[in-house]
């Protein structure tokens, strides 16, 4: 109960800072203006799901790549060979083994030819390390005589790692140019950027911008036949076919006269003569000598611009441009001709990027999420503070003390860290709310216990701190392990869950102990009380001698017909999966003016040939959400269903809030990466405990918890509710919550058996949950006085979560008491007096060899 100055200090420096960095999110705009320049100014981030905005999940076109750069290899072979060097030869592509095929014309020419496309060999690096690199091509020879170059896999690797690096640089420039703020652009894998752009409503416009490759180049027309006539007799050598603009199409040389990367301005203006939109462009000063020599040494020809490989305009050059400006001409109206001129500035991707996972939130349903987050919020932490100070008085306001300064500090370091705050994240804090104060019970409860010992009031508070401390950091432990796991193996919402959870467990373990320790030895030192009366309210009363190893077999017997009708249910009925895992688009909807009608929202619809379409009530009586099957044709297929919906729904005065787009490929990686995470979870904590405790220990912790996951997953297909991304996340904490209790009862067996060295194990495993039972009661409740406002407050979108947690904390509760002791004892722990008597049967007779 001696405080140094220094330990004062900490307490005192942590909580300001705490203070300092927390304040600034809930000042006004004006106000964090005017706040001094030496005082933190950065705010909490919030998600797009409480303000709104669009998350983009892209996916570089391997299958481009590949195919953009067969095509190029070819022709710089055929310009090395036949322009160069005069060697005839004719190529042809395989896609199905990435390679390009050359037969000559005269074979005796093979040995030069295959010295000068060798020299075409390159060396490619993934664009994150700038040392090394590895071979692009492979060379070899077929069967009859043609000369192979061949992509290798590794080279394909390294290229499309290192375009996903330019392709973020560009995809920030094109954002920048739009001018929102703070953008959140990330490299996801190999192969995959997220894009989370906050605030911005027009999420249809934001992916063209995004995701179009915007890759300008000039070609010439192949002069005297037009496309129709060259697709019928075949096309010229070193000339392709390209779609046009208005519907026709074009005979151009493939040879790229002129590209886009010269290009160093582009602005939308109007063309006076014709009266229409257009985007005016200049080029550098080695493009513009280019551009000046092509225009002047082909006037009378036709110059087709392309873009994406579409033929926007093919003018015919009426006289030498050398001042490096021209135009861009088709059917823009002013926002797509500003569109492009934003791309053509901010650069060309190098690669096509598929739209693989598209969540979009209307601004007026985050400001509905924030209002329900902190409704559920306020809720809960005033019955868990009334809670407190009901049952234990003073000592509850020390706790609560405690747990205000903690929710200050989650809020100071999600601050300081930059960090996210989505509503799981709330969902965190809330559920942090409950568990801080099971520390703060451990403690009184065990203080409790040690003045009935007949210790003094000082000899009990020492020894209700230090006694405690170490389950405290075993429960706290368990559920750090259960936060990592879901933020490395999660994504986006439960990212945010996790992180808000992992705070929280460390600064209550600050809290809990160092705040409520200093806070007790102040009233101590003023009060000198002769006595402790710690508890003024309890479910269950002392010395309770329930036989809980008696009724355990009855107990078992249940848990396991309990545990086959969830997995029967499982197999048989299935689950309701949501889009993270069957792929499709969800689309919340809401009618303006009154409630809305299902039935009204089915009809219209009907006739839109979507495939599979549900409809169903959602939240409030004016929602409902729609959910349309993945189409086939991929994103632009799966967006135009989305724009059919929005234009359907428009008639009856529906509007669109939030959608959610996921492919095939994503949701089959999230259900992987879910099981994964739950797998990873029970194995770290497995390895935990057994380190802790004893293996038999640990054994029973994973069992009885598999047994808790088991009947939450029964629940949800049982149930019916949704089964979604954020639903792992309700499953893995759940597991922290059941080893939480699991690892305080195990705490007690062990101390016990020191304690009671001759005592029948079964009757020791019955006391020791009889000393935890009041502690168990307690804390369970503020866990579930946290919950129940999350359900009944917390919004829709998070409901299934919400209930599960309920749920699974209550059979976590009774699956610790009950189910763990009888494994233990089945697993072969044993007492002292047991282990003595084994010694002893296993001692050799005196002068027996060994």
């Amino acid at each position: 109960m001696q405080f140094s100055p220094i330990r004062t200090a900490v307490i005192a420096i942590v909580a300001l800072l705490g203070v300092l960095f927390a304040v600034p999110s809930f000042l006004p705009q004006d106000v964090r203006d005017a706040w001094p320049s030496f005082l933190p100014k950065q705010t909490v981030v919030l998600g797009l799901d409480l303000q709104g905005g669009s998350h983009l999940l892209l996916q570089v076109s391997e299958e481009g790549i590949v195919s953009e750069r067969l095509q190029s290899v070819r022709r710089d072979a055929r310009n090395i060979l036949a322009g160069q060097n005069g060697i005839g030869n004719l190529i042809t592509t395989d896609p199905a083994t990435n390679s390009i095929a050359i037969e000559l014309t005269d074979p005796t020419q093979k040995d030069q030819a295959r010295t000068l496309i060798e020299s075409l060999q390159n060396t490619v690096s993934n664009g994150m390390f700038a040392v090394g690199g590895v071979n692009e091509f492979a060379y070899g020879e077929t069967p009859d005589g043609k000369l192979t170059i061949t992509l290798t896999p590794e080279g394909i690797s390294q290229r499309t790692s290192a375009l996903v690096a330019q392709s973020i640089e560009v995809i920030r420039n094109r954002i920048d140019e739009l001018g929102t703020t703070e953008p959140s652009i990330q490299r996801q894998g190999t192969n995959r950027i997220l894009v989370q752009v906050p605030g911005f409503g027009d999420s249809t416009r934001l992916k063209d911008i995004i995701s179009r490759t915007a890759r300008l180049t000039f070609h010439m027309v192949y002069p005297g036949m037009s496309a129709a006539t060259a697709e019928a007799q075949g096309l010229p050598a070193g000339t392709m076919i390209l779609p046009s603009q208005d519907g026709g199409s074009e005979l151009l040389y493939e040879d790229v006269a002129l590209g886009g990367e010269s290009l160093v301005d582009a602005q939308p203006s109007y063309d006076q003569q014709r009266a229409m939109p257009v985007v005016s462009f200049r080029f550098d000063t080695r493009g513009a000598v280019t551009f000046g020599q092509i225009t002047s040494a082909n006037v009378g020809q036709r110059f087709a611009i392309v873009l994406d490989n579409t033929v926007i305009t093919a003018p015919v050059i009426q006289q030498p441009i050398t001042q490096g400006t021209g135009q861009i001409s088709g059917n823009f109206t002013t926002q797509s001709a500003n569109d492009l001129a934003v791309l053509l500035r901010a650069g060309a991707l190098p690669a096509s990027l598929d739209i693989v996972e598209e969540r979009t939130v209307d601004a007026s349903l985050g400001a509905d999420s924030i209002r329900s987050g902190l409704t559920a919020g306020v809720v809960a932490s005033v019955l868990v503070i009334a809670f407190m100070v009901i049952a234990y008085g003073v000592w509850g306001v020390f706790a609560n003390i405690s747990l205000i300064l903690n929710i200050v500090l989650i809020f100071g370091a999600l601050s300081m860290l930059g960090a996210t705050l989505t509503l799981p994240g709330i969902a965190g804090i809330v559920l942090t709310i409950g568990m801080a104060v099971d520390a703060n019970v451990l403690i009184y409860e065990r203080m409790r216990e040690e003045q009935r010992a007949g210790k003094s009031p000082l000899q009990s508070i020492n020894a209700g701190f230090e006694r405690a401390w170490g389950t405290i950091v075993d429960s706290h432990l368990t559920q750090l392990i259960t936060a990592i796991v879901l933020y490395f193996l999660g994504s986006g919402p439960v990212q945010g869950f996790a992180v808000t959870l992992a705070l929280g467990i460390l600064t209550s373990l600050f809290t809990s102990y160092t705040v409520t320790n200093y806070l007790v030895g102040l009233w101590y030192r003023a009060v000198r009380p002769k006595v402790l009366k710690i508890q003024h309210f309890r479910f269950i009363p002392d010395g309770t001698k329930i036989p809980f190893m008696k009724i355990s077999r009855y107990v078992i017997v249940f848990s396991i017909v309990m545990s086959v009708l969830s997995i029967g249910s499982a197999f048989v009925k299935g689950f309701n999966l949501g889009i993270d895992f069957v792929g499709g688009t969800a689309i919340e909807v809401q009618h303006v003016g009154g409630p809305a009608d299902v039935g009204v929202v089915r009809g219209l619809l009907d006739g839109l040939e979507l495939g599979e379409v549900q409809v169903q009530g959602f939240g409030t009586p004016e929602d409902v959400l729609v959910r349309v099957q993945a189409q086939e044709g991929g994103q632009d297929a799966d967006q135009a269903a989305v724009a059919k919906v929005r234009d359907a729904l428009a008639t009856e005065n529906y509007e669109i809030r939030r959608t959610e787009a996921v492919s095939g490929t994503v949701s089959g990686e999230l259900a992987w990466a879910g099981t994964i995470a739950v797998l990873v979870a029970l194995g770290a904590i497995l390895i935990y405990i057994w380190f802790r405790f004893e293996w038999q220990f640990a054994l029973s912790a994973v069992t009885t918890t598999t047994h808790d996951v088991i009947m939450t997953i029964g629940l949800f297909s049982i149930t019916g509710l949704e089964f979604n991304l954020t639903s792992i996340a309700a499953v893995l904490t759940l597991v922290g919550l059941s080893l939480n209790e699991t690892v305080v009862i195990s705490d007690r067996i062990r101390e016990n058996l020191r304690k009671h060295r001759k005592m029948p194990l079964p009757e020791l495993i019955d006391l020791s949950i009889n000393q935890t039972i009041v502690r168990t009661s307690l804390t369970q409740f503020t866990v579930f006085l946290a919950l129940v406002p999350l359900v009944l407050f917390g919004g829709e979108v998070i409901r299934s979560f919400t209930i599960a947690m309920t749920f699974g904390s209550l059979v976590g509760m009774y699956s610790s008491i009950i189910v763990s002791g009888p494994i233990l004892i089945n697993f072969g722990l044993k007492s002292r007096a047991e282990n003595d008597e084994t010694d002893k049967k296993g001692k050799p007779a005196d002068g027996a060899a060994v």
